[in-house]
């Protein structure tokens, strides 16, 4: 297994990229994840975060409301959070290192490295993701039009194959159509009057 593949302490880079969730549109890491991969308890972590807060601005960590504590429970079959009785904290890639500086440990500071690394790996795959959206729309644009063409095709190739309506029909032969006279009664006689 390469440094790549696993941390010294035995932490697969999957099971960091695997605790990485999206949550109010941040890429984010849970305390108690974190707190696995840190080596350390997630109360600890808890009260080591609570009594440096100011290290930790809105951008770096935020905690979880009541009600996306409860939706992101039901949405994980095996709860591996026990008995916890409050929201957990959220940590953006930034609060993640922050974290691990803070617990000045040597695991959290060396596993903080593959921590980022995943974050990053994380971002280019969103970024491959959004690029191969992009071309997929672009081609559904292009066969969009073409199947206009095509219809326009179709419809014509139907009007073409469609049976000719019956004209109305002309009356065949040679008819001599003879004014009718009109009364002429010629020059006037000059003279009388």
């Amino acid at each position: 297994m390469t440094s790549e593949q696993s941390v010294g302490y035995m932490v697969p880079v999957e099971r960091i990229e695997g605790a990485i969730l999206e949550i109010r549109g941040e890429r984010v890491m849970l305390d108690a994840d974190l707190a696995v991969i840190y080596g350390v308890t997630t109360k600890a972590l808890v009260q080591a975060v609570k009594r440096n807060l100011d290290r930790f601005p809105a951008g770096f960590m935020f905690q979880l409301t009541p009600d996306e504590f409860s939706n992101l429970r039901s949405q994980i079959v095996t709860s591996s959070w026990g008995g916890r009785r409050y929201p957990p904290y959220a940590f953006t890639e930034h609060g993640a290192v922050m974290l691990a500086a803070l617990l000045k440990s040597k695991r959290a500071i060396e596993v903080s490295v593959f921590v980022v690394k995943a974050f990053i790996r994380m971002r280019r795959m969103l970024a491959d993701q959004r690029q191969f959206a992009l071309k997929l729309a672009e081609i559904e644009s292009k066969l969009s039009a073409h199947d206009q063409s095509i219809k326009v095709v179709f419809d014509a190739v139907r009007k073409l194959m469609e049976k000719p309506k019956p004209e109305p029909v002309a009356k065949i032969g040679f008819h001599v159509r003879e004014p009718t006279p009109k009364y002429d009664p010629g020059p006037k006689p000059r003279g009388k009057n």
